[in-house]
């Protein structure tokens, strides 16, 4: 698959995902996130600001979009990430992926993060969190009234993976492993959720003392035994809710402590 379109939640690591994709694998990036925070500093305000102009007047998502899909159709053999809210539904082939994060994790790396500049301040992390649940909230919105789509809902990816507890390199590479699996599948109608056992824990209330030591041939146990487990959730699109019986919940502990990055889930 040569054409990778990335989205997901804000602060979910989508830009350091593209660089290593460039950088290890030879992917070319296409950000429209820049694009728009680009209009925003030449407009004199801030992304939520943005939002809310774009949905008054959307010639600034026919611009991206169209420009999008115009990449895609010149370039079917170059390896493209498209790292865009919406490119899945504009280029003709590729992996769709959705990259997920905790909406507190998501607002510590925004909050920290300098590089954003002037169009996107906050003055607490609370304040970061609420602004980035109401720009979230705006745009898919915007999306719904602009395309009839619902952003977050997962049965339009390919690929829904979590970037809240997994290093950049974690995520890429499994990525690109799930990426090579789907050019091999006959069907490709169905797409796959990896979640991290320590946030579907987290969710319920659930904290693992991870000091403890673990053999590595428990390690492996547990993870050739975890590749064969599947994990039901709800989502609102910010948080997976786990429907976990107390037999779940042991093996994710069990999960955690081998330090099993992902498990696989199914929305419910």
């Amino acid at each position: 698959m040569n054409h990778i379109t990335l989205t997901g939640n804000l602060g979910s690591g989508k830009s350091t995902v593209c660089g290593i994709l460039e950088e290890k694998y030879g992917f070319e990036p296409y950000a429209t996130g820049k694009v728009q925070r680009k209009i925003a500093e030449e407009m004199g305000i801030s992304v939520l600001e943005m939002n809310k102009l774009m949905k008054k007047d959307h010639k600034y998502d026919h611009l991206i979009d169209d420009t999008t899909a115009k990449i895609s159709r010149e370039n079917p053999d170059k390896k493209i990430v498209f790292d865009s809210r919406l490119a899945w539904n504009f280029v003709e082939k590729s992996f769709k992926v959705f990259l997920s994060v905790d909406i507190d994790e998501s607002t510590r790396r925004v909050f920290s993060d300098a590089s954003r500049g002037n169009v996107e301040k906050y003055s607490s992390l609370e304040d970061c969190k609420n602004q980035l649940i109401a720009r979230a909230t705006e745009e898919n919105t915007r999306y719904h009234e602009l395309y009839n789509l619902n952003y977050f809902d997962y049965n339009n990816y390919d690929l829904v993976l979590d970037s809240t507890y997994a290093s950049p390199d974690q995520v890429v590479e499994t990525l690109v492993k799930e990426a090579e699996a789907f050019d091999e599948k006959a069907d490709k109608s169905k797409g796959h959720i990896l979640l991290s056992p320590k946030r579907l824990l987290k969710e319920i209330g659930i904290f693992v003392d991870e000091s403890g030591d673990v053999s590595e041939d428990d390690k492996k146990k547990y993870a050739d035994a975890m590749s064969r487990e599947v994990f039901d959730v709800k989502s609102d699109g910010f948080s997976f809710e786990p429907a976990l019986n107390e037999e779940a919940q042991e093996k994710l502990i069990d999960a955690v402590l081998a330090g099993v990055v992902f498990v696989r889930c199914r929305l419910v």
